[in-house]
Parts: structure tokens; C-alpha cells; sequence
């Protein structure tokens, strides 16, 4: 058995061993906040001298072909050649590296109610960008208003809904239920607005109420990081990494207005089992 002198011995070596440790890790972290703080400095410049007016003009340049792609051919080839561009082309500049999970779930000849958790502005750029299918946003009546976006979203047969006004919202759903099909989804952000801190907020029945009216499956997504790199009712624009998750679709054969919110909950927590804040 050791003595009362080894045992002590012992216990100042583990001691100084554990000072050295939280010593290495203060001052690592020290290091870390200022490489933060040097690389803030460095991307301010970059981002309003560099990414805001690439920004502007491949947004203005890409709605205008947009517009004329839609018009001039249909809809649909105006929203698959220029929205994946667009998307891809803002996160590379910003620049946003993405992570994608589960594409392998989604059947490009199946039409989905595609629901999502809704973090950040640049959650629009990364599901035009890297989701791989047709589909038709539905949005908020303001962004008709958004010069050159607005436009594009109008031609390419995007769904605008006035919340303020359930009648109109639900006319233009009911109108947007003709272009669902033939492999063309619906996408919603079912919680209605963007979350500030990342947490998943309550959701709404729009989404779920269309699926069951058309008789086709919900595809759950998740979205995670994008409120690191845009923060809601922010300019703080970050460099960053985030991920696109997309889930097994949900029949819902088997679901009725009777047990519709089973579907939002079931829906709900399988986004949540994916996010990470």
C-alpha cells in the first residue's frame, strides 16, 4: 500500500498536470477570439466591396434572364436555370461551404410538400442551390415588392400569400395547387418566419392542408447553421459552413383532418432530430 507521501506526491503532479492543461486551453481560446476578431476585420472590407455588389448585379442580371426565360419558353425552365445559380453562386461568394445529407429520399418524378425549419435568408440560397428539384416557393406578399426578385418569383409562378388576409391566402393556395405535379413540389417554411436564435418555432397547418388536399407526400428538410452566417434582422454577414438534411418523405395516405396535427408533429420532430444550433 502506498504511503500518505507517494499518494500526495501523486496528487500535486496530477494538479500541476491539470494547471498546465486549463493554462494550453485559456490560451488557446485566446488565440481562437483574436484569429476571429483579425478574420472579422479582414471580411468587412470583402464583403461590402466585393460580395455586396456581386450580389446586386448577379441578382439584378440573373432575374432579368429569369423573366425572359419564363416568358419567353415556361415557368419552370426560368426556376430550374437560374434559381440553382443563383443559389450557388451567393453562397460560394459569401463564401458558405454546405453539407448534404439524404438526397437519395427524393423521387424527381414525385410531386412533395417539402417542409423546412427556417433559420436564416440564406436558407433560400442553399434550397434553390443544392435541394435538386423543381418546386414553388410559398412566400410572403412583401417579396413582390423586392426590385428584380420580386419580378423573377412572379414570372417563375412562385405563390405569394397576404397573411393579413385569409380569404386571398387561401385563393392563392387553391390557385397553387394547379401547379403542383408532374414531379413539381411546394416548398414551405411552415413556421412562417425566420426563428432569431436557431430554436424550431411552432408550425403552422398550411402546408399539411395542402399535402392532404393533393394526396401527395410531405418531405421533411432540415436546414442547420445558416442563423451563424445571417442572423434575422441582421447585416452581420459570416462566412460559414451549414447543412441541408432531407429526410424520408411522409405518406400521408393514411392521415385526415381529423388527425392533422399528428402529421405536423410527426413532421416537426423529425427536422428537429437533425437540427443542431
Amino acid at each position: 500500500m502506498p504511503s500518505v507521501k507517494t499518494v500526495l506526491k501523486k496528487l500535486n503532479q496530477y494538479q500541476h498536470q491539470y494547471d498546465q492543461y486549463i493554462s494550453l486551453k485559456k490560451k488557446n481560446v485566446d488565440f481562437t477570439r483574436a484569429i476571429q476578431k483579425i478574420g472579422f476585420f479582414l471580411y468587412f472590407p470583402y464583403k461590402w466591396l466585393v460580395f455586396m455588389p456581386w450580389f446586386v448585379l448577379s441578382t439584378a442580371v440573373l432575374s432579368v434572364v429569369c423573366v425572359l426565360l419564363s416568358v419567353l419558353i415556361n415557368p419552370g425552365i426560368g426556376s430550374r436555370c437560374t434559381g440553382p445559380l443563383w443559389g450557388k453562386m451567393i453562397c460560394y461568394l459569401t463564401p458558405v461551404f454546405i453539407r448534404i445529407k439524404g438526397r437519395e429520399h427524393i423521387d424527381p418524378h414525385t410531386s412533395y410538400v417539402v417542409v423546412s425549419n427556417h433559420e436564416s435568408f440564406y436558407d433560400i440560397f442553399i434550397v434553390y442551390g443544392w435541394l435538386g428539384i423543381d418546386f414553388k416557393w410559398v412566400m410572403k406578399k412583401s417579396i413582390r415588392k423586392i426590385p428584380g426578385i420580386g419580378i423573377a418569383c412572379e414570372k417563375m409562378d412562385h405563390i405569394f400569400i397576404d397573411r393579413s388576409n385569409s380569404q386571398e391566402a387561401v385563393a392563392c393556395i387553391n390557385t397553387a395547387k394547379t401547379r403542383i405535379k408532374n414531379g413539381t413540389s411546394v416548398f414551405f417554411f411552415p413556421e412562417g418566419t425566420r426563428s432569431r436564435n436557431g430554436d424550431i418555432q411552432r408550425f403552422k397547418k398550411g402546408a399539411f392542408k395542402m399535402a392532404l388536399d393533393l394526396k401527395i407526400p410531405i418531405l421533411p428538410v432540415t436546414i442547420n447553421h445558416t442563423h451563424k452566417i445571417l442572423p434575422k434582422g441582421s447585416f452581420a454577414l459570416f462566412p460559414g459552413k451549414a447543412e441541408l438534411i432531407i429526410h424520408p418523405p411522409i405518406d400521408t395516405s393514411g392521415y385526415t383532418s381529423n388527425n392533422l396535427q399528428v402529421l405536423m408533429n410527426t413532421s416537426k420532430q423529425i427536422i428537429q432530430s437533425a437540427h443542431k444550433k
